[in-house]
């Protein structure tokens, strides 16, 4: 017998190693597939993504809901989300607790993960950290960034603009709100240098206030908005194609100006507008959403008419294609997307007009079938044939003396406080249930330009303050002492605050299944910016008609302060729309109701502050109402003379028109002869009056006055006054004064001392 070749058993010892070792061939059944791991996510943070404050951690906490909503979106076993939070550290390396020596780093990094969503910076802001080494936080962060790339040279990388830090943190003005603010640039800079996606956890999270309980860390709510928040930037899922809510059939648009179209769709769209009308294509229009689902486009400047239809359709681009529209370094879709059929949105009644904003409290609200021109209201409304088109936002519930319910407290912390009622075209049915002073404004402007189309959006809110229409950020910066317990200080109206107060008792009833301290009110500060300006988006809207002020007449001066604060925030938020530098962005025009008669003290003061502000501040115009007042009700039923003068003052100043729109109105008041003061009026044509002024001297102690009319011309005395120093009319909380000129507009209230 042959003695075995030891090499010829090697080799096929070789052979048979090299076999076991290849993959299956494709027709192999036999042999079972290898299973893909899941994709990876890394949650990388601090107490935010640890969840702490969170009662039931495991099943809270952002990490544990996003996990939730990949599992029910694609299945189980696709994703694995990792909780690597650690609170109270920095992203500081010379921080007072640097994330990258915690344990959680050391295990991220062993995790090496294939997405990594990284939340720090808000342990920055603390005096120990920021203002030594804030020159370090970009390169601290770029060498964190390479720390995970190194784990993994494939690793997609997020940044998360960081969650808000609200004004009754204990250190909000003494830092915490500035360095907030730089480590989010910081934030914004390290993510285009390092070629990261950024996710903006603020914006989502900054209207409320009410899901941060200790002002820093997010509840159960909360955590879940932050979930959704990072899904969709992860996945380019935002809930498809979408407009804000205002623009929908019936709206108007504004004409002959530059307009931005912007809405939402998933990521890596392709949106084409089509504009058409009587079936003919008039204009087409294409944007590709970013990364965040945002687009806009420009439509262009159209002449008053319609109806027109706007057909908006979004489809996925071909993931081929994505290095042609997008720069960054990851380009993805998952499946689901990709494979997404076109989704469309139609506005098949679009008009191009002027469109105005009217807001306030009560008096503006106040409804036309609650005035005394009813009929003739209604009779106007039905022979407008279609030229007046309105958009009802009333409150869903009043703030009447009443404890809310439940379903109440719930909707109003939710924001969804406005019932917004869509666009319907003026007849008696819709207008009856219209703001009066609204609809007479638009009333006389469809008759004065009977060709343009006028849209009026009506958002009052009955006993609303200042206060409560100045966007969060505004307020914060400007104003932040008001933002502080509004309810149990002493910023707000003493009534305002009982209101408040009474209507969410259910919710300050610690025995209660809904208590809640942080429970919200239309009448706390910068809530009705976010109920109901905020879900208008940045609307052309052509001017604003405002009707406020009896629940800020007890503090004229903070009255001053924050009027000037609110005309700031709605001219910035509107003005969004002209996004280039060189175009010039027009003042948004305001044209302001000053309080009617009422017997309550401080109501002739703060006519007056009203008079001097609409002197003071650019493109401001007021309307005199203390003619029509009524010295038993606040809400006065004669409404149609309000709405037609701001009409008025509307055709002179944005229109040009060349008509009269004010009252007299006193330019200057000098000693004349044998102890007279002489008054002397513009816009004094035809001035009659025979009651309402008085004159003081030195002393301040003030007598009626005697009248004699010269012309534009008024000269005053008193037998009781020798050396007249000041001269005052209409003051009184109800005043019968009845200074007028030839067209019947009435004199404001006002206070001169004499030169």
């Amino acid at each position: 017998m042959a003695k075995p070749n030891i090499k010829h058993i090697l080799a096929d010892l070789v052979l048979l190693l090299v076999l076991c070792l290849m993959p299956a061939p494709a027709w192999c059944g036999s042999k079972k597939k290898a299973v893909e791991r899941p994709l990876r996510i890394a949650c990388v943070g601090n107490s935010v993504t640890y969840g702490y404050g969170l009662h039931h951690r495991d099943r809270d906490a952002y990490p544990v809901r996003l996990q939730q909503m990949l599992d029910s979106t694609y299945g189980a076993n696709r994703y694995e989300v990792g909780n690597f939070g650690h609170s109270g550290s920095t992203l500081l390396y010379k921080g007072h607790r640097p994330y990258v020596k915690t344990p959680e780093f050391r295990q991220a990094l062993d995790f090496r993960a294939d997405w990594v969503v990284i939340h720090l910076g808000l342990n920055d802001t603390d005096p120990r950290n920021w203002p030594d080494w804030k020159e370090d936080f970009v390169p601290d962060y770029r060498a964190l960034i390479d720390s995970f790339r190194t784990a993994n040279p494939e690793a997609r990388i997020l940044l998360c603009r960081m969650t808000p830090i609200f004004d009754r943190h204990p250190r909000f003005q003494s830092g915490t709100r500035d360095w907030h603010a730089q480590i989010q640039q910081a934030i914004e800079q390290v993510a285009r240098g390092a070629g990261a996606q950024l996710i903006d956890l603020y914006t989502p999270l900054h209207s409320r206030p009410d899901l941060f309980p200790d002002a820093l860390h997010p509840n159960p709510e909360g955590a879940r908005i932050l979930a959704r928040t990072v899904y969709g930037a992860l996945t380019g899922d935002y809930g498809g194609l979408r407009l804000p809510p205002v623009y929908s059939s019936g709206m108007v648009l504004p004409r002959d100006e530059h307009l931005l179209l912007e809405g939402q769709a998933n990521a890596r769209q392709n949106v084409h507008a089509v504009l058409s009308k009587d079936g003919k294509v008039v204009e087409e229009r294409e944007a590709f959403t970013r990364a965040d689902g945002s687009w806009c486009f420009e439509l262009p400047h159209m002449k008053a008419g319609g109806p027109y239809r706007l057909t908006l359709t979004s489809t996925p681009l071909n993931p081929d294609h994505y290095h042609l529209y997008y720069p960054e370094k990851y380009p993805y879709l998952l499946p689901n997307l990709t494979k997404a059929k076109a989704q469309t949105l139609v506005i098949d009644s679009l008009y191009f007009g002027d469109l105005w904003l009217a807001s306030g409290q009560s008096n503006m609200e106040l409804r036309v079938d609650q005035c005394n021109t009813l009929q003739e209201d209604l009779a106007d409304a039905a022979r407008l044939k279609g030229r007046l088109h309105l958009f009802n936002m009333p409150a869903r519930a009043r703030t009447d003396a009443v404890e809310w319910p439940d379903s109440v407290l719930r909707f109003t912390n939710e924001l969804r406080h406005m019932d917004l009622q869509g666009w319907h075209m003026a007849s008696p049915e819709v207008v009856r249930r219209f703001s009066a002073v609204a609809f007479n404004f638009g009333r006389v402007l469809c008759d004065s330009l009977p060709d343009v189309p006028i849209g009026i959006i009506c958002n009052a809110v009955g006993g609303s303050t200042t206060e409560s229409w100045i966007d969060r950020t505004t307020l914060e910066w400007e104003f932040p002492n008001i933002l502080t317990d509004w309810r149990n200080g002493d910023y707000g109206q003493p009534w305002a605050r009982g209101r408040m107060t009474q209507n969410i008792a259910h919710a300050l009833d610690k025995e209660s299944a809904a208590y809640n301290p942080l429970q919200r009110h239309p009448y706390e500060p910068a809530y009705l910016f976010e109920a109901a300006i905020a879900p208008l988006g940045h609307l052309p809207v052509k001017g604003v008609l405002w009707y406020q002020g009896e629940s800020n007449a007890h503090n004229i001066e903070v009255h001053e302060r924050l009027f000037r604060l609110l005309q700031q925030s709605w001219r910035e938020h509107f003005a969004r729309r002209w996004h280039c530098e060189f175009q010039k962005k027009p003042t948004l025009p305001f044209y302001v109701v000053q309080l009617s008669s009422l017997p309550r003290p401080s109501w002739p003061a703060f006519r007056d502050s009203q008079r001097r502000l609409a002197l003071e501040l650019p493109d401001t115009w007021m309307a005199v109402s203390s003619d029509v007042g009524d010295a038993a009700d606040v809400h006065y039923r004669t409404k149609r003379p309000v709405g037609e003068r701001l009409a008025l003052l509307a055709l002179k100043n944005t229109y040009g028109r060349d008509t009269e729109s004010e009252g007299p109105t006193l330019r200057t008041a000098v000693l004349g002869p044998d102890h007279t003061i002489v008054l002397q009026f513009d816009h004094a044509d035809g001035l009659t009056c025979s009651r309402g002024f008085e004159l003081a001297g030195t002393d301040g102690l003030f007598h009626p006055a005697t009248i004699q009319i010269e012309g534009d011309k008024i000269r005053l005395s008193s037998p009781d006054v020798k050396q007249p120093a000041t001269v005052r009319y209409g003051w009184s909380g109800f005043t019968d004064a009845d200074l007028r000129n030839r067209q019947g507009l009435p004199a404001s209230t006002f206070m001169m001392d004499v030169k």
